[in-house]
């Protein structure tokens, strides 16, 4: 093959790719499941749907249609880990998307994305800058977050509570986002109610600090996204970034954090308006089954040895 001819096929494959990434891969939805021993022994299973990173525009029809169907999986409690605004008229948006969801359970924190509109930036920052964080107009988040509380969500930011949802009684703490910096891990500090079926942490970005606090307060599982599970993946490889100081290999998915302590990063349903593109990471939303951890030796240390959760997408 001459060397022109191989640039016009090195050309087209690029372009190629990029017209799938931009076109097809970042509308092609999915819903992911998995299963994860983290209850205390004894209880009843609990159907968590985890949301991240909606990052949502108006005009975005195909996913707000698909954000709607969410609400046919019933599930027991929806958790909303942030970054659900790329745009200052968003808000109605999101909530008509959410609206029979927020008819069940949820509870929630914000993320940057949240706060400030995307900006545009060079994308080799995500690989050469490690702090590379830059504001864009203020969202409406407040308006947002009255949306989400007036339908009965629970607003987690710096806060702990115990609530009871499907008989199972459930203790839950949340901190603002890790990656602006605006988490104070302290305001919730101390051990986590071992008497609870469910010990449940929530924050945006899923940066170590901040999860070896909630590991070491003794926390079972903890809820996260930011990530968009790298976005742009190679195949046998994986997620180039994180975007945060997470390692690639928990870019999204359940992992074990710790010797007790359960991770589940959510890859996210959306893109920055500004990175319009994913590719080998669809956008998803996850259905987690959450079961009893196997008896013996109390179910935090139990669960320190367990294979990774069983995961399948639909």
């Amino acid at each position: 093959m001459s060397v022109k001819k191989a640039a016009a096929v090195t050309v087209g494959s690029l372009a190629a790719g990029i017209g799938y990434a931009s076109l097809i891969e970042r509308n092609a939805f999915v819903l992911r499941e998995a299963t994860m021993p983290v209850l205390a022994p004894g209880s009843s299973p609990l159907r968590v749907l985890h949301l991240s990173d909606l990052h949502m525009r108006p005009n975005q029809r195909r996913k707000q249609a698909w954000l709607r169907d969410l609400a046919r999986l019933e599930p027991d409690l929806v958790v909303n880990t942030g970054d659900n605004l790329a745009h200052p008229k968003a808000v109605p948006a999101v909530v008509q998307s959410l609206s029979e969801l927020l008819s069940a359970p949820g509870l929630f924190v914000f993320g940057s994305n949240d706060y400030f509109a995307p900006r545009l930036k060079n994308p080799l920052n995500y690989i050469t800058k490690p702090d590379h964080r830059t504001h864009g107009q203020p969202l409406p988040w407040q308006d947002l977050r009255a949306a989400f509380t007036e339908r009965g969500w629970l607003d987690m930011t710096h806060l702990r509570r115990d609530i009871e949802v499907a008989g199972l009684h459930i203790s839950v703490a949340g901190v603002d986002d890790p990656h602006l910096k605006r988490d104070r891990y302290d305001t919730i500090a101390g051990s986590a109610n071992a008497a609870a079926n469910l010990t449940l942490g929530i924050t945006h970005s899923p940066e170590p600090r901040v999860l070896d606090r909630f590991a070491a307060d003794g926390y079972q599982l903890v809820l996260a996204g930011h990530t968009h599970g790298g976005q742009l993946c190679l195949p046998f490889y994986g997620a180039l970034v994180t975007n945060c100081d997470l390692d690639r290999s928990r870019a999204k998915g359940a992992s074990k954090w710790g010797s007790h302590m359960q991770l589940h990063v959510s890859a996210g349903i959306g893109t920055s308006p500004y990175a319009p593109a994913r590719f080998c990471c669809r956008p998803e939303a996850t259905l987690l089954t959450l079961v009893a951890a196997p008896t013996g030796g109390g179910h935090a240390g139990t669960r320190a040895g367990q294979s990774s959760p069983s995961v399948s997408a639909r």
